[in-house]
């Protein structure tokens, strides 16, 4: 009996595998916004109500995409940062910059997926979240230790950000000083937004040799949060 249902595990999951890359696909032709179970049920030659019983609906499938992009991210990320874990926050930043640009270079359909444009009628759960914060954490992960090392110079903080900069430092990171912690979102934003308009085309005649202005402008972000050599 527990080896037919092994069989029967390993059936789902490949079959589980089949869907998403079909619906991968899917996204790099159509976009996520034309994301269709059932002309993902045809690409597999499956039946529609097949295929329901592996996602519910299309924003199930959608989740479960949304989940996989996110986490193939932060392990691309948090590879990097331990290949460089013994050495000064500087770098280790730098390093996980460069990981996520390279992971959105290498899966442009799947970035777009999770900071494109919102898909209309779709709304991501809280499953999402913790995937979805591992970059962040590392961030603040490499921040903290800076602190701890006090080779962290606090920027400062306007008087009109002061009260919302509180917030943030009690909800994200309550051991760092409020006005890092603004800086840190302000970095993590910009930082997609870099690596948005290469992945988008914006460089386009603009910026040619993009590895090392990105570079640059990874460091720059750091100094913004504080981090120094």
């Amino acid at each position: 009996m527990s080896t037919a249902r092994g069989a029967r595990a390993r059936a789902r999951t490949e079959i589980t595998a089949a869907i998403k890359d079909a619906a991968r696909r899917q996204l790099a032709a159509e976009g996520a916004a034309k994301l269709s179970l059932r002309a993902v049920a045809r690409e597999l030659g499956m039946v529609s109500s097949a295929l329901y019983r592996y996602f519910p609906s299309r924003d199930d499938l959608l989740t479960a995409l949304i989940i996989d992009a996110y986490d193939s991210l932060g392990e691309a990320a948090e590879a990097a940062h331990r290949s460089v874990a013994d050495t000064e926050p500087l770098q280790r930043w730098t390093a996980v910059c460069e990981a996520v640009r390279g992971w959105a270079l290498a899966h442009p359909h799947e970035y777009a997926l999770i900071y494109g444009s919102p898909v209309p009628g779709y709304t991501a759960p809280e499953t999402t979240v913790p995937s979805a914060a591992r970059v962040g954490l590392l961030f603040i992960g490499i921040t903290r230790d800076a602190h701890e090392r006090a080779a962290l110079t606090a920027p400062s903080v306007p008087a009109d950000l002061r009260e919302e900069a509180e917030r943030m430092r009690a909800d994200l990171a309550p051991d760092l000083p409020p006005a890092v912690v603004a800086a840190l979102i302000a970095a993590w934003a910009q930082l997609f937004g870099l690596v948005g308009f290469e992945v988008f085309g914006q460089f386009h005649r603009v910026v040619e040799d993009r590895a090392p202005f990105f570079r640059h402008a990874a460091v720059r972000l750091a100094h913004e949060v504080g981090l120094r050599s």
